[in-house]
C-alpha cells in the first residue's frame, strides 16, 4: 500500500517559466541512471564498497591476546593478535574448517564466507567453538575434526543473569523475582508492585514505548546485580499522575478498525514527573532496603539505563547521581547497601546545565577509586570540560587534574596502583580541528600529561584485559581509518588493518572536504564539511544544501570517515547538488560559553546565523556554490531546524524537508526543554515555536512524519500545518502510516520522495518517473 499524501501546491505561467528557464540553463535532465548512481552511496549499499574498516578486539580470558573479525573484498577471515609476541595471523586455518564443516554437515562452505561471525578458544586455545544456525560445533585445531555439541539454553530475553550466572532475575506482575538458574522456581523478592508504581520497569517516556509493545518487545529489569552476585539495586517507578499522550494507529495490523496507543509521558512544565524510588533487594534473606534518598527523577530514561547508578567493588555501597529539575545542579551520593543510609560526597551547580560528561546518554566521566577515598569528578566550571580530584571521605577537592582550553571527552581508563588517568580530549592540539578526539595520560596529581595518540585523525580506542595494550583506530571525514595495537604508553606495537576504500574511489566517490570559517560574530572558528557530486566540474554553477542536526546534546559533524554515517549525504550530492554539514554555536564538545549559547533560545536551532554566514564564506572561497538557491533538510530535532530555517530565514532557504521535526519543546520530553529551554516560566518558551513563524513561508516546505512516532509527537508537525493553513501558505506533506520515529519502514520510500523534492524545487529539473530505491 503506498503512504498516503497530500500535496498542497500553487503553480502558475510565471513558476513554469522559471522550471523551464533553470532546466535549459543546466543542461541534462536527471535521469534514471543518475538516481542508480546516487543509490549506490546510500549506507547500505557503500558499506560494501569499502573494508578492513575497524577492529573490534576479543579478548581471550584475562590475557591481553584477542581475536576480531576482518572484512576483506575477498571475504571474511578471523584474525589472532598476540600483542606480547608482536604477532598477527590467521586464528585458525580457515581452508581446513571449511572443509571439515562440509565434510560433516553435508553442506558446501569456502573459507571465506564461513557461517559464523564469532567464536570461542576452549580447551587451552586447542578448540573452538561456535554456533552455526541451531546447532553448536566445537572443531580441534590440531586434527581439524569438527562435532557438534550440545548447545546451551538460550538466555531469555526478559532476564537479567548475576556476574556469578547463579541467578536470573526478571519483573512479573509488576514486581521483581529471581530464579536460581538451573531451575525454574520462582522467588519474589517484592510483592507490593502495581500498575504506574512497579519495580524494575522503565519510563514510557523513553521514546520507544509504543513501538516495543507492537513487535512485542521483552525487556529485562531496570536492575544492577551486585559484584557478588548477592544483591540487586533497582526502583520503584511511580508514573501514577504522569499525563498521557496518544496514538492511532490508522493501519492496524487486523482490521480496519483505528487502534489507541496511550502512553505516560511528562512534558515541560507538568507537575508531575515519573519517580524512581531506588530500593535494594537481598536474594539470600528477600528483603528489601530503601535507599534513604527520596526519589530521582525519570522523565526519560531510568537513572540506571543513564548509568548514574553503580555498586562499589566490594558490593557493600551504591553510588548514585541525582540531577535536580532543570539540571542546573548535580549530586553524587553514597548510599550503604544494608541500611540504605546516604550522605552526599559532591555537588555541582550552574547557571545553566550542569552535565557528567559532553554527550547526553553517554557513560558519566565519575570514578571511585579504590575502596572510595578518593573520586575522580568532571565539570565545566571554569569554562571548559575537566576532571578534578575530590576526597571521597570528606567530599573536599583535593586538586583539579586536567586545565586548559580544551575539553576532556572520556575517561578510559583509571590505572590505580601507578595513578595514571587514561582519557580521550579534543581541542588541545592547535592547529587541528577541535572536534578530534586523542588519548592522553595523566597523573592523579595533574602531572606528567602524555599526548598517546599524535596521529591528526579522531581516535577510538579499546583497551585490553590487562590494560598494558589498547587497539587504536583512526581517521578523519578524508582519511580512511587506520587500526593499530600500542602498548599503554602509545608506542605503536604493530599495524593492524588500513582501510580498504579502492571500490568506491572506482565509483568516482569524492571524498569530502572539512572546512573552517568564522561564526556569526565573525571571531569564532566554526568547522563543517562538503560534499561534492563524483561528476563535480568546478566551472558550473550548484545548489547547496544544508544537512543540519542543530543538538544542542550532539553534534552534527563527527569528524571521522564512516559511510554509515554520511553515505546519504554523499548520495544526495550526487544528484547534482554541493551538500554541507557544520555545527554552529550552541551545539556541545567545545567550550562552556560556546554550547550555552543556545541555552533558552533553541529557536537559534544550532546557530542557523552561524550557518548563512558560514555558507557566504564558503561561497566566496568557491564561487560554483550558487546561494541563489539553497535548500535544507533535517530529522527529528533537524526536521525543527529545517523549518525554523525556511520560516526564520525565508530570503536564503528557498527549499526545506522537515522530518519527524520536533517544532515546539512544549510538547517534547520534559528534561529535554527544561535542560536546555529552562523551566517553563510565563512566555519564555514562545521563541522556539516553529508555529508562530507560518506567516514567512515563502518557498517550498515538505513536512512528513511517522503517525506511530512515540518519540517526536504527531501533534507537533500537526499543530505546524494548522498554523500554515491559517495563514494560507502552501506546503507538501507526507504521511508514512505504521512508522514510528526512525521511518524504518518507509526509509526508501521517503528517501526517494525528499530526493525528488529537491530535484524538482532547488535543481529545477524532473527526476524520473516511478523510481523505487531498492529495486535496481
Amino acid at each position: 500500500m503506498r503512504a498516503p499524501r497530500i500535496f498542497l501546491r500553487a503553480t502558475g505561467i510565471i513558476g513554469f517559466m522559471v522550471v523551464i528557464f533553470t532546466t535549459i540553463a543546466l543542461g541534462a535532465q536527471v535521469t534514471k541512471e543518475d538516481y542508480i548512481r546516487a543509490e549506490g552511496f546510500l549506507p547500505a549499499n557503500a558499506r560494501k564498497l569499502v573494508f578492513n574498516t575497524e577492529v573490534k578486539p576479543n579478548w581471550i580470558g584475562k590475557s591481553d591476546r584477542f581475536w576480531y573479525l576482518n572484512n576483506t573484498r575477498e571475504g571474511k577471515e578471523f584474525i589472532l593478535v598476540e600483542p606480547a609476541q608482536n604477532t598477527r595471523r590467521l586464528a585458525f586455518d580457515h581452508v581446513k574448517l571449511a572443509a571439515a564443516l562440509s565434510k560433516e554437515s553435508g553442506k558446501a562452505y569456502v573459507h571465506n564466507k564461513l557461517p559464523f561471525t564469532s567464536f570461542e578458544f576452549i580447551q587451552e586455545g586447542r578448540t573452538i567453538q561456535f554456533d552455526m544456525g541451531k546447532d553448536r560445533w566445537a572443531c580441534n585445531l590440531k586434527t581439524y575434526e569438527c562435532t557438534k555439541t550440545e548447545k546451551p539454553k538460550r538466555k531469555s530475553v526478559h532476564e537479567l543473569t548475576s556476574p556469578d550466572e547463579n541467578w536470573a532475575a526478571f519483573v512479573k506482575d509488576y514486581n521483581i523475582y529471581v530464579r536460581p538458574a538451573d531451575n525454574e522456581e520462582e522467588i519474589a523478592l517484592t510483592s507490593d508492585g502495581e500498575k504506574y508504581y512497579d519495580y524494575g520497569s522503565s519510563p514510557e517516556g523513553r521514546t520507544t514505548t509504543v513501538t516495543e509493545r507492537l513487535l512485542k518487545r521483552k525487556s529485562p529489569p531496570v536492575a544492577l546485580w551486585s559484584p557478588d552476585s548477592k544483591k540487586l539495586v533497582t526502583h520503584r517507578l511511580d508514573q501514577r499522575k504522569v499525563g498521557e499522550l496518544h496514538l492511532i494507529q490508522s493501519v492496524p495490523s487486523k482490521g480496519s478498525r483505528p487502534v489507541l496507543h496511550s502512553y505516560r509521558y511528562s512534558l515541560p512544565g507538568d507537575e508531575e514527573l515519573p519517580l524512581a524510588e531506588l530500593v535494594i533487594l537481598d536474594v539470600e534473606t528477600k528483603t528489601k532496603t530503601v535507599v534513604e534518598a527520596g526519589p530521582l527523577l525519570a522523565p526519560f530514561l531510568s537513572p540506571i539505563d543513564l548509568q548514574y547508578i553503580w555498586w562499589s567493588k566490594d558490593s557493600k555501597k551504591i553510588y548514585f547521581l541525582r540531577e535536580e529539575r532543570g539540571c542546573k545542579v548535580l549530586k553524587l551520593f553514597e548510599a550503604d547497601a544494608q541500611t540504605g543510609k546516604t550522605r552526599m560526597l559532591i555537588e555541582e551547580s550552574g547557571k545553566t546545565y550542569v552535565e557528567p560528561h559532553p554527550l547526553i546518554g553517554s557513560r558519566p566521566n565519575v570514578r571511585i577509586l579504590g575502596s572510595g577515598s578518593e573520586i575522580i569528578w568532571f565539570s565545566e566550571r571554569d569554562g571548559w570540560a575537566h576532571l578534578y580530584l575530590y576526597d571521597g571521605n570528606t567530599g573536599t577537592l583535593k586538586n583539579r587534574i586536567t586545565k586548559g582550553a580544551w575539553a576532556v571527552h572520556d575517561i578510559v581508563h583509571v590505572d590505580e596502583s601507578y595513578g595514571w588517568i587514561y582519557f580521550l580530549a579534543n581541542g588541545r592540539e592547535k592547529g587541528r580541528s577541535p572536534y578530534l578526539r586523542y588519548l592522553y595520560r595523566i597523573k592523579l596529581d595533574g602531572s606528567s600529561m602524555e599526548l598517546l595518540t599524535p596521529e591528526e585523525c579522531d581516535h577510538a580506542v579499546v583497551f585490553s584485559k590487562t590494560n598494558k595494550y589498547f587497539v587504536d583506530t583512526f581517521s578523519k571525514v578524508d582519511a580512511a581509518p587506520v587500526s593499530v595495537l600500542r602498548s599503554a604508553d602509545g608506542r605503536v606495537i604493530r599495524k593492524l588493518e588500513e582501510a580498504d576504500v579502492k571500490l568506491l574511489l572506482a565509483t568516482g566517490w569524492k571524498w569530502p572536504e572539512p572546512f573552517r570559517v568564522k561564526a556569526r560574530d565573525g571571531i569564532t572558528d566554526i568547522y563543517g564539511t562538503i560534499y561534492r557530486p563524483s561528476n563535480f566540474d568546478p566551472k558550473k554553477k550548484y545548489p547547496v544544501i544544508d544537512s543540519i542536526y542543530p543538538g544542542p546534546q550532539v553534534i552534527r559533524n563527527f569528524p571521522i570517515f564512516s559511510v554509515d554515517l554520511y553515505g546519504s549525504v554523499s548520495a544526495l550530492a550526487e544528484l547534482g547538488f554541493i551538500v554541507i554539514t557544520i555545527d554552529g554555536m550552541g551545539t556541545p564538545l567545545r567550550s562552556k560559553a560556546f554550547h550555552d549559547v543556545s541555552y533558552g533560545k533553541l529557536g537559534e536551532a544550532g546557530g542557523l546565523e552561524d550557518h548563512i554566514t558560514g555558507l557566504r564564506q564558503l561561497a566566496a572561497r568557491y564561487p560554483y556554490m550558487d546561494l541563489t538557491r539553497v535548500g535544507i533538510y533535517g530529522h527529528s530535532g533537524g526536521g525543527f531546524a529545517s523549518a525554523r530555517a525556511i520560516l526564520a530565514y525565508p530570503d536564503f532557504y528557498k527549499v526545506a524537508v522537515s522530518s519527524a521535526g520536533n517544532h515546539d519543546q512544549l510538547s517534547y520530553i520534559s528534561l529535554w526543554g527544561e535542560k536546555y529551554q529552562g523551566l517553563l516560566k510565563g512566555k519564555n518558551y514562545e521563541n522556539q515555536v516553529n508555529a508562530n513563524l507560518a506567516k514567512n513561508l515563502k518557498g517550498k516546505l515538505l513536512l512528513a512524519y511517522g503517525d506511530m512516532d512515540d518519540n517526536v509527537h504527531p501533534a507537533m508537525t500537526i499543530q505546524l500545518i494548522n498554523a500554515l493553513i491559517k495563514e494560507n501558505k502552501d506546503f507538501d506533506l507526507v504521511v508514512l502510516p505504521n512508522n514510528n520515529h526512525s521511518f524504518s519502514k518507509y526509509r526508501k520510500y521517503f528517501t526517494r520522495r525528499l530526493w525528488d523534492y529537491f530535484v524538482k524545487n532547488l535543481l529545477g529539473e524532473e527526476p524520473p518517473k516511478e523510481y523505487k530505491i531498492g529495486s535496481r
